[in-house]
Parts: structure tokens; C-alpha cells; sequence
């Protein structure tokens, strides 16, 4: 008889994994369309980043990464999901798609960092931003390529006009998430 240790069983299809990530993923639901236009921006400050974080810093990396997923496909079947009610695979393959696709980056890539040090604080925001850059990577060259504008135009229109709220959200998320992932241990739920 085989025998599993609760770290193999961590990154497994169990009952807690699918309903922690489809927990977050309705937050992303909720949260992501909410959107304030950015004069001369590309895109919209959204909420949809603080949930990506608040994902990484409280659940598990497959847990994290798998409402990622399910917010992605949701809006990808056209629930209208993403920034400004928009949905569909139009959303996802326009100019700003590439933003949608680094949420995953952001998760995973912060979500391993912060499970590797869950009881340093600091390890949080430094994870957030590690991720955040990866978001606005994966963005700003899928935001090139589809527009044709240079390196400098994109981070004018879609890089720059955020990163004040994007300090605020990571700050709030790592608080946030430090705290939600204490009781979720505590609680034996994580």
C-alpha cells in the first residue's frame, strides 16, 4: 500500500485543493471587472491584480495557480470576468490579453516563493513584486507584438500609469494574505 506525505498530497486534485481554488477564483470573478479607466492607459486599474496576489499569499501554489486557471477559462467561455464586464477569447487575445495570461505568471512564481518562506512576512511583498513583474512582462511584449508599438509606448500606456495602485494592492495583499493564511493553518484548512 502506498503512503503519501501531506507535501505529495498538496499538489493533488482533492477535495480542499478544488475548493480553495474555486473560492478564490469567485473572489477573481467578483473582483476583476471592477475597473477605473486610466486616461492615455491601454487598459484599466482593476482589482483583478490584488485577488491574483491575495491568491498567492494565502493558498498554496496549485491552489493559487488553479483559480488562476478557472478565472482565465471562465472568461474565455465569455462570462464577463474581466476588466470592464468584458469577456470571450477576443478579450484574451487582444492587445491586452497577454496581461490576463501573466496573472498565471504572477501566481505561480510568487505563490512558490511565499510557500517556501510562509512565516517570513517580507518574503510576501518581495514575492508580489517578483510576480507583478512577470505580469507586466508577459503583458507589455504580448502588448508589442500585437500593436506594433515600441518598448517605450507600452510601458507608457500599460506599465507606468499602475504601478502606484499595483504598491497599494501588493501592501494590502501581503497583509492580508499573511493573516488569511495563518488562520487557514490554524484551522488545518490549508
Amino acid at each position: 500500500m502506498k503512503t503519501y506525505t501531506k507535501k505529495a498530497r498538496k499538489g493533488r486534485l482533492t477535495l480542499k485543493n478544488m475548493v480553495l481554488s474555486a473560492m478564490m477564483a469567485a473572489v477573481l470573478c467578483v473582483l476583476a471587472p471592477l475597473a477605473i479607466p486610466v486616461p492615455a492607459a491601454a487598459t484599466q486599474i482593476t482589482l483583478a491584480t490584488f485577488a491574483v496576489y491575495l491568491s498567492a499569499a494565502s493558498l498554496t501554489t496549485f491552489q493559487s495557480v488553479s483559480s488562476v486557471f478557472i478565472y482565465i477559462l471562465l472568461g474565455a467561455v465569455g462570462l464577463p470576468v474581466f476588466a470592464g464586464f468584458s469577456g470571450g477569447v477576443g478579450a484574451i487575445a487582444g492587445p491586452t490579453g497577454g496581461y490576463i495570461i501573466g496573472y498565471l505568471f504572477c501566481a505561480a512564481a510568487a505563490g512558490l516563493i511565499i510557500n517556501r518562506f510562509t512565516r517570513r512576512f517580507f518574503m510576501y511583498p518581495v514575492a508580489l513584486i517578483i510576480g507583478t513583474f512577470l505580469c507586466y512582462t508577459c503583458g507589455t511584449i504580448w502588448f508589442v507584438i500585437m500593436t506594433g508599438n515600441g518598448l517605450a509606448a507600452a510601458l507608457v500606456m500599460c506599465v507606468l500609469p499602475f504601478i502606484p495602485a499595483d504598491i497599494v494592492k501588493i501592501i494590502v495583499a501581503a497583509a492580508a494574505g499573511f493573516r488569511l493564511r495563518k488562520l487557514l493553518s490554524i484551522n488545518h484548512i490549508n
